[in-house]
């Protein structure tokens, strides 16, 4: 059977030091280091987490290669995000989750 495959965005990399959102959180990223699920970020995850804080940084950079995939962001997912605030599910502050 295939592994769950979850897109993180930079926020759920940052979650596990927000006290609101930490225990939610390391729950996910056990799952992740369990081998569990995968984590999926993309290469806008990666550019902003260049000025994340280190912690941020050395969390995401502490996950097993063998637990994470990297995909890159392509016109068909611009598009899709287009569609979503097209439609209003998410405002347009959110087009780049």
């Amino acid at each position: 059977m295939r592994k769950p495959r979850l897109y993180f965005d930079t926020s759920v990399f940052g979650g596990i030091f927000d006290i609101e959102f930490q225990h939610e959180t390391e729950l996910l990223f056990e799952m992740v280091k369990n081998g569990e699920i995968i984590c999926v970020y993309s290469d806008l995850c990666e550019y902003e987490l260049e000025n994340a804080p280190e912690k941020v940084k050395n969390h995401f950079l502490s996950l097993a290669t063998s637990n994470i995939e990297f995909v890159e962001i392509t016109e068909e997912i611009n598009q899709l995000a287009e569609e979503y605030i097209n439609e209003k599910v998410v405002g347009e502050t959110s087009i780049d989750d």
